[in-house]
C-alpha cells in the first residue's frame, strides 16, 4: 500500500491534491518554491476543508487530523527523499516539468512513482530527461478542480508501466475516495476534458447564434443532460434510450451542429475584451466583487452535496 506522498507545487491544484491525500489518511509532504505560497499553504488548506466540515462530510477532528498530516518543505529533496508516490502540479510548461522530473529522478527512491497532473502534455515528452528505469514508473495523474471535492482522477496506462504498479496507484486513489479513469492512449485532453470541450463547443455556439440566453442554456444543461450525467454515463444513457434512436437523432442533428476546429469566436472576443469571468467581474454573467467569493463558495458547497449524494447512490 502506498502511504507516503510528495506533492510538488502548492498552488490551487497542488494544495487541493495534498489535502485530498491527507484527508484520506496519507502522509504528505508539499514542496512549494515560493515563500509566500509556502507560508499560506496550511491556512489555504484549512479554508478548503472548512466547507466539508460545514456540510457534515467530515468532522472538525478529521479536518484537523488531515492538516496535521501535511508537512511543508522548502527544498525539493524534502518532498522526494522517502516518498512512494510524487505528483507535480507546477505550471504547464514542458521545459519546467522536464527539468523537475530530471531532478526528481535523482532525488526520489528508485521504487517511487512520478506523476504529472497534466492533461495537455504528452507523457513521452515529460520523461525525456529521466533515466530509462524511471520511465517504467512515470504516469499522468490528472485531477479536476477543486481537487479535494471532484471525485475524478484520470490515470495513464500507456504501456510504459507494469500492470501491477498501475493497480497499486489506482488502489491508492480509490483508498482516498477518488474515482479513477484508466486512460489507454496518450491523447491531448485525455478523456474528461475532451468530453467537456465537446459540450462547451455547442453551448458557446448556441449563445453565439442567439438561440437562447446564457441562463437558459445553462438551465437546459443542468436540468437536462447534466441531470442524468450526475448518476449515469452517456453510454448507459444511450443503451437505455435505444441505440437505433440515438443513431437517428445523431444523423439529424450532427450536420447542423457546431463542428469548428478552434475556439468559438464569441469566446475569443470576450477574452480580447478582458471579460474573463469571475476574476474580472464579467464573463457570460456579471459578478459583483462583494458577492463573487460567496458565490464561488456556494458553488463548492453544491459540489460537496452532489459528492455526498453520489456516494449514497452507489
Amino acid at each position: 500500500m502506498i502511504e507516503r506522498i510528495g506533492v510538488i507545487g502548492g498552488g490551487l491544484m497542488g494544495q487541493g491534491i495534498a489535502a485530498a491525500f491527507a484527508l484520506g489518511g496519507k502522509d504528505v509532504v508539499v514542496y512549494e518554491p515560493e515563500a509566500a505560497q509556502r507560508g499560506s499553504l496550511l491556512r489555504r488548506t484549512a479554508e478548503t476543508l472548512a466547507p466539508l466540515v460545514e456540510e457534515d462530510v467530515v468532522s472538525t477532528d478529521e479536518a484537523a487530523a488531515a492538516l496535521g498530516r501535511i508537512r511543508i518543505s522548502d527544498g525539493l529533496a524534502g518532498a522526494a527523499a522517502d516518498r512512494q508516490f510524487i505528483v507535480e502540479a507546477i505550471p504547464e510548461r514542458l521545459e519546467l516539468k522536464q527539468a523537475l522530473f530530471a531532478e526528481l529522478d535523482a532525488l526520489a527512491p528508485a521504487e517511487a512513482v512520478l506523476a504529472s497532473n497534466t492533461s495537455s502534455l504528452p507523457l513521452e515528452h515529460l520523461m525525456e530527461k529521466t533515466g530509462q528505469p524511471r520511465r517504467a514508473r512515470m504516469m499522468l495523474s490528472h485531477w479536476y478542480n477543486p481537487a479535494l471535492v471532484m471525485p475524478i482522477v484520470e490515470l495513464s496506462f500507456f504501456g510504459n508501466m507494469p500492470g501491477e504498479l498501475y493497480d497499486a496507484v489506482a488502489e491508492l486513489h480509490s483508498d482516498i475516495g477518488k474515482e479513477t479513469v484508466k486512460v489507454l492512449k496518450d491523447v491531448p485532453g485525455l478523456v474528461a476534458n475532451r468530453i467537456q470541450q465537446g459540450v462547451a463547443r455547442e453551448v458557446f455556439s448556441l449563445i453565439e447564434q442567439g438561440i437562447a440566453a446564457p441562463e437558459d442554456v445553462d438551465r437546459a444543461l443542468k436540468f437536462g443532460p447534466a441531470f442524468r450525467y450526475a448518476t449515469t454515463g452517456q453510454l448507459e444513457v444511450a443503451d437505455f434510450g435505444g441505440l437505433d434512436i440515438w443513431l437517428t437523432v445523431a444523423d439529424n442533428l450532427l450536420p447542423v451542429m457546431d463542428a469548428s476546429r478552434r475556439g468559438n469566436e464569441l469566446l475569443r472576443r470576450k477574452v480580447a475584451d478582458g471579460k474573463l469571468g469571475v476574476k474580472t467581474g464579467e464573463g457570460f454573467y456579471s459578478y459583483d466583487p462583494a458577492t463573487a467569493e460567496r458565490r464561488q463558495r456556494a458553488f463548492q458547497k453544491r459540489l460537496i452535496r452532489q459528492l455526498r449524494a453520489s456516494k449514497a447512490y452507489r
